[in-house]
């Protein structure tokens, strides 16, 4: 009897054990809650934009909800950062806080962003870096078009319908951001040797920021500085339009003689200013969004990704804006 009780209380004993252990591990499993990357617990996707005063990066971060909203596992928190590279910092440093499990970001200039980005890879958080680059390496991929490739092609185009021959005015993107810079020093590449006295010569240049009313300012003081002006080439749409909008109320006409030339070829805006007779060119620079989704989602299933991501350009002008453009080889 005495060795048939302490079996059974040993029997006992041992499915409590169990019984504790099973609650144990459920009660882990359950801490640790639902497995990453699934509809019932998305990967957290933190993307700051450096603003959303261009209709560019309006679009931008449409494609990149619209490429989003296709994959269940995944959820992204878009942050505006005004324009201000300070409120930007802080962007990128309240998604490490919350502890994101990816982000992206289109820089508004590129040293003051470099830091910032590299505490997230110091946290182990992978970042995308989209348009402007940031100094150095640290980041986990970079995502743009071939500016120089662009500026390059709006010089050699200049050129074509100058006859060589020209004063050109050239209404800049933000100088401290590197979109600005190539597409300036593409530019004066493309020109080649047809710069100069007798030849194209650049009157006038400014820095506008990539801001449509900016460009409308600074077009209206050289419409009044200068009697001659064949040609402007703006850094984007928007400055490019802004200074046709200046020669038109300017009241002489000359918004119908010189050469209006821009980039980036939304469909609501470039494509369409070029249907008009607006603009002479506008040189397509891909918003990014869907290869930013693309590429995230590889990084976060633990594929290889390249360090960098170059997209092609091409060239609407009236002649081809109903084909499509045309591809603008390397």
């Amino acid at each position: 009897m005495i060795f048939y009780r302490r079996a059974v209380e040993w029997g006992v004993g041992l499915l409590a054990a169990v019984v504790v252990i099973g609650a144990v591990g459920w009660a882990a499993k359950e801490a640790e809650g639902p497995k990453k990357g699934t509809k019932e617990s998305p990967w957290i996707v933190g993307m700051s934009q450096c603003n959303l005063n261009e209709p560019w990066r309006k679009q931008m971060n449409q494609d990149i909800a619209d490429a989003a909203a296709g994959h269940e596992q995944i959820r992204v928190i878009f942050k505006d950062a005004q324009n201000d590279v300070a409120v930007q910092q802080d962007q990128v440093r309240e998604f490490i806080v919350q502890k994101v499990d990816l982000l992206i970001i289109s820089p508004k200039e590129s040293k003051p962003l470099t830091a910032p980005v590299g505490e997230a890879m110091d946290a182990g958080i992978p970042v995308i870096v989209l348009d402007r680059a940031i100094e150095g390496d640290k980041y986990t991929c970079f995502i743009g078009g071939d500016n120089r490739l662009i500026g390059k092609a709006v010089g050699q185009y200049v050129v074509k319908i100058l006859n060589g021959q020209g004063k050109v005015v050239e209404i800049k993107g933000l100088m401290t951001s590197q979109p600005g810079v190539d597409r300036h020093e593409g530019f004066l590449e493309g020109l080649g040797d047809h710069q100069g006295p007798g030849k194209i010569e650049i009157i006038y240049s400014s820095d506008c920021q990539w801001l449509e009313d900016k460009a409308v300012n600074d077009m209206q003081s050289v419409l009044a500085r200068f009697d001659q002006i064949d040609g402007v080439y703006g850094h984007n749409d928007p400055m490019a339009h802004g200074a046709w909008v200046a020669a038109r109320a300017e009241g002489k006409g000359r918004e119908k003689t010189i050469k209006f030339i821009g980039i980036d070829s939304l469909p609501q805006e470039g494509v369409q200013y070029v249907r008009q007779g607006i603009l002479n060119a506008t040189f397509y620079y891909p918003t990014l969004g869907p290869e930013a989704i693309e590429t995230a989602l590889k990084i976060l299933q633990g594929e290889p990704v390249p360090k960098t991501i170059r997209l092609g350009t091409k060239i609407y002008t009236r002649e081809n804006v109903d084909e499509g453009g045309e591809v603008i080889e390397p």
